[in-house]
């Protein structure tokens, strides 16, 4: 009778539990299709300049507080990156410390060409705030949306002109299946909540009674 009643109990936890299985098993059996370099666009980027022998000076920060000071150099030229302690950015000439503009659509189409391996027609340049940027860039930073030909995309930093993120199309298909896997489609960042908690859960402990009844029905055979 026992051996019945967690039958009973494993048949409706495979009900409860088959679709999350599906899911995740067929999300992480894409996932793992690619390389993640290769996922990640690291194939599309180029080589980062090597900073130019100079004498840098100071930024000129306005009364700011800051937070962080990055000597960094991209096809422009190098350039100071300063993070704010209030949370902004900006960039400053590395030659004479004066702060620089926001990039403007030119130059970020400039900087995502040179940014990129290789040559590639530019479809589009779109502008973005900080709270309307596509999810698929995540830093939560204003920044332009560089768009080539082959749906690459290529987000800069509106304020400092940092390469922010490489989006290819399976990366797209990566995030979709990842927000699945971790049952998370609004952010895909979320891996502690109660659904995916619960379905994990009752996986466990379905493949536990299916451990289980390995024994009780070998242990009946025995009596039989």
């Amino acid at each position: 009778m026992k051996h019945y009643k967690l039958m009973r109990w494993h048949v409706w936890l495979g009900w409860l539990i088959g679709v999350p299985i599906i899911i995740w098993t067929a999300s992480g059996l894409l996932m793992v299709v690619q390389p993640i370099e290769t996922v990640r666009g690291n194939h599309l980027r180029s080589e980062t300049p090597v900073l130019d022998a100079i004498q840098p000076v100071p930024p000129l920060l306005d009364g700011r507080q800051a937070k962080s000071l990055t000597l960094q150099q991209n096809s422009s030229g190098p350039f100071w990156v300063i993070a704010y302690a209030d949370g902004g950015k900006r960039r400053a000439d590395a030659e004479t410390g004066a702060l620089l503009p926001p990039v403007s659509g030119a130059e970020a189409n400039r900087l995502a060409s040179a940014a990129r391996a290789g040559e590639a027609a530019i479809r589009s340049v779109t502008l973005f705030a900080a709270d309307q940027a596509p999810l698929e860039q995540r830093s939560g930073r204003p920044s332009w949306q560089v768009i080539f030909d082959d749906d690459a995309r290529f987000y800069i930093d509106a304020d400092t002109g940092e390469t922010l993120a490489v989006r290819t199309r399976f990366w797209r298909v990566f995030d979709f299946m990842w927000g699945l896997h971790i049952m998370d489609l609004q952010t895909r960042e979320d891996t502690s909540h109660p659904i995916l908690i619960g379905s994990a859960a009752l996986a466990l402990l379905g493949s536990i009674l299916g451990f289980v009844l390995l024994f009780t029905r070998h242990k009946r055979r025995k009596t039989s």
